[in-house]
């Protein structure tokens, strides 16, 4: 029986357009992705950066660009938050039936985004027992540890916690701590329908 639901942010609440951050880049000189970016990207998303360090690194690869042409190229990934998952969220609330925990890989410029365009993101923060991101607390999927340190915190089982993310690489390092997964299809599942496609655990 599950008792805790540990859910991903983009793609399972908020929709994402992945491939639009470099499309936009690539509108703003020769862009090529490297492993360089990459590692930038990933040590922005724990916090090891700072906005600005992480803005002037891009600076740099894109030297005619200003700077809010960049933030809006980074922040173009982000699309809408349909209510009706805001609803959905309440009614689990309601039913005080399960801890319930956001667990999101997001850095400071998309966090700043999303409480600048999404009017009721107060109102779903706190929906959650406990609301992670990893540029706060410096971990990130799909390292193991960000999934030994929630389990850590809270004293939860992971035989009676089920954590859905739409990214496989990150529900296979959850499950290999034995707690149970959901790997979304967001093109074709949502997240609420999620007691009729995993109603086997509940």
């Amino acid at each position: 029986m599950i008792e805790t639901i540990i859910f991903d942010f983009g793609d399972v609440f908020i929709n994402l357009d992945k491939l639009a951050t470099p499309r936009e880049l690539s509108k703003l000189g020769d862009f090529k992705w490297t492993p360089k970016m990459q590692e930038l990207n990933n040590l922005y998303e724990v916090g090891k950066v700072s906005t600005s360090e992480f803005l002037n690194n891009y600076q740099k690869i894109f030297p005619n660009a200003a700077q809010q042409q960049l933030i809006e190229a980074w922040n173009a990934i982000l699309l809408d938050f349909p209510k009706y998952r805001l609803d959905f969220l309440q009614n689990l609330v309601s039913s005080q039936n399960y801890k319930l925990i956001l667990l999101s890989n997001t850095n400071e410029l998309h966090i700043d985004k999303v409480k600048e365009t999404i009017s009721f993101y107060e109102t779903f923060r706190s929906c959650f027992d406990a609301f992670y991101l990893s540029h706060e607390i410096h971990l990130r999927k799909p390292n193991i540890d960000i999934f030994e340190f929630v389990l850590e915190q809270h004293q939860i089982e992971p035989s009676k916690t089920i954590f859905i993310d739409d990214t496989k690489e990150n529900t296979d390092s959850a499950a290999q701590l034995g707690i149970h997964v959901w790997n979304n299809d967001p093109k074709s599942q949502d997240i609420t329908n999620l007691f009729t496609l995993k109603s086997h655990l509940f």
